[in-house]
């Protein structure tokens, strides 16, 4: 019966053939039956989650499929407005990639806006302003990455009280998982249809080799069960943080502080597990908790290119000093933030003790709520639950846990003095 259908086709149908979505999606990425409100897509790393979004999102807007409604209105959420416009929109498998007929115009410079011919209306707008979702209703959105917004809770509040208009509102979320309080509370939600997508099932759209070389360095481990395999993991039952925690302890905007340290845990070089550089941002608030401003670590960056980093964040936050783990490196870490800033405030500490006694009593200062974070940190925050006795489950370095260690230890663990009073 194929055959005899392809065999009917025109020219022009049989070269529209390869990207007709409904024959190429695999089962994970088409919207499920029935009555729902949010489908939740979990999937793996490169297992077509934005290219599913991607393609729900205009076949609605394009009229392709039923369900927009006669307002049109579509709210694109992702991490930053950059990771909205560059994966959800401009991206490989993004809207405008995937539009090959019907293609939506972009109205970048006036409100970050997509039109449809149709007249549907796509607007973006970032986890970093869940403000900006006040006031704007919609009955169709799509939120990528939510395991990873920076205000989360806020963000995803704003964005039910405008998910109102026509019959039966609805959206789509695809992220990888993490297990961060909300997402856990949406798998149990009644109004949820829970898909998983592992990365093998798109690997007829991999580069050759890709799925093979993350199965021989992580199947098995925490990490590849979350990153292949779309699995939400729980934390660590020997680990020092737990994200329930962690987000109960995030607060919107931080109030003056006495004094703020940038902390850096530079990169071990020669080994491709040790390639990140962490870089953690700390203050000391008047009210004696300490602050956690910003995870700006970088990965796989040369000595200078986290050398510049590392005063940037210190200029950023006019920080008082930069605290530098030169375990690793010795004077080559003092030498390489000399060049780039040769007045930098620099107190250099070595590592005595193993990470597991050095992190304990930065742990204890969490469970007494003597520190607070300024917004998620997802990628630190995957550390902190993550770290048990033994390190790392991926037996990665913990980079970024390790800056966030030194940064708090010399605010509240120290007996420095306080620097003037300062407000961000």
């Amino acid at each position: 019966m194929i055959a005899h259908f392809i065999a009917g086709l025109s020219d022009d149908s049989l070269r529209a053939l390869p990207h007709f979505w409904p024959l190429i999606s695999h089962p994970a990425q088409r919207p499920p039956q029935g009555d729902w409100r949010t489908w939740l897509l979990l999937g793996g790393r490169g297992s077509g989650k934005t290219r599913a979004g991607a393609e729900w999102v205009h076949a609605l807007a394009s009229g392709e499929a039923e369900g927009l409604g006669s307002d049109g209105r579509i709210a694109l959420v992702g991490e930053t407005f950059s990771d909205a416009r560059e994966v959800m929109v401009d991206g490989i498998s993004g809207i405008l990639a995937i539009a090959r007929h019907q293609r939506p115009r972009l109205e970048a410079t006036r409100r970050r806006r997509l039109l449809w011919p149709s007249g549907a209306i796509a607007q973006m707008f970032s986890s970093e302003d869940p403000e900006s979702l006040r006031g704007p209703q919609f009955s169709v959105a799509w939120g990528d990455e939510l395991g990873k917004w920076r205000h989360a809770r806020d963000t995803w509040d704003m964005l039910q009280f405008g998910l109102r208009l026509g019959p039966r509102p609805r959206q789509l979320i695809t992220t990888t998982p993490r297990p961060t309080p909300l997402l856990l509370a949406l798998v149990k939600d009644a109004g949820t249809v829970l898909v998983r997508s592992a990365t093998a099932d798109n690997a007829a759209n991999l580069a050759p080799g890709f799925l093979n070389a993350l199965r021989a360095r992580y199947q098995g481990t925490r990490l590849g069960r979350q990153e292949l395999d779309g699995e939400l993991i729980a934390d660590r039952e020997d680990g020092l943080w737990r994200r329930r925690q962690l987000e109960e302890l995030v607060i919107r905007r931080p109030g003056p502080l006495r004094r703020i340290v940038v902390a850096i845990d530079p990169p071990t070089s020669g080994t491709a597990k040790g390639s990140c550089c962490g870089l953690v941002a700390a203050g000391l608030g008047e009210d004696g908790r300490a602050v956690v401003l910003a995870d700006a670590s970088r990965e796989a960056a040369g000595p200078t290119a986290w050398a510049r980093a590392a005063v940037a964040l210190y200029r950023r936050f006019d920080a008082d000093c930069v605290v530098a783990e030169v375990n690793q490196g010795g004077d080559m870490v003092e030498a390489v933030l000399r060049t780039v800033a040769p007045e930098l405030p620099l107190r250099k500490v070595h590592a005595s003790r193993g990470k597991w006694l050095r992190a304990e009593p930065v742990a204890a200062l969490y469970e007494q709520g003597r520190v607070v974070h300024a917004g998620h940190f997802p990628a630190l925050e995957d550390q902190m639950c993550d770290f048990g006795r033994d390190g790392l489950s991926s037996g990665a370095s913990p980079d970024r846990l390790d800056a966030l260690v030194w940064a708090l230890s010399e605010l509240m663990l120290s007996r420095r003095g306080q620097p003037s009073l300062r407000h961000l």
